[in-house]
């Protein structure tokens, strides 16, 4: 069974916060830096270390 629009919501929601969480150890930026990139480039993790330099 395909997944409802609730679901999908909070399953994008917690990739958010995951990539956000990622961006931050993996850099040493800020929450509201890791989330301005994230809302920015999205989710793929090599796009968002390209975008920091790493």
């Amino acid at each position: 069974m395909a997944e409802s629009k609730h679901e999908r919501d909070e399953r994008l929601k917690a990739e958010k916060e995951f990539r956000v969480r990622f961006l931050m150890k993996e850099t040493g930026i800020t929450e509201a830096q890791a989330r301005d990139l994230v809302d920015l480039i999205g989710i793929d993790a090599s796009s968002l270390l390209r975008e920091r330099g790493y």
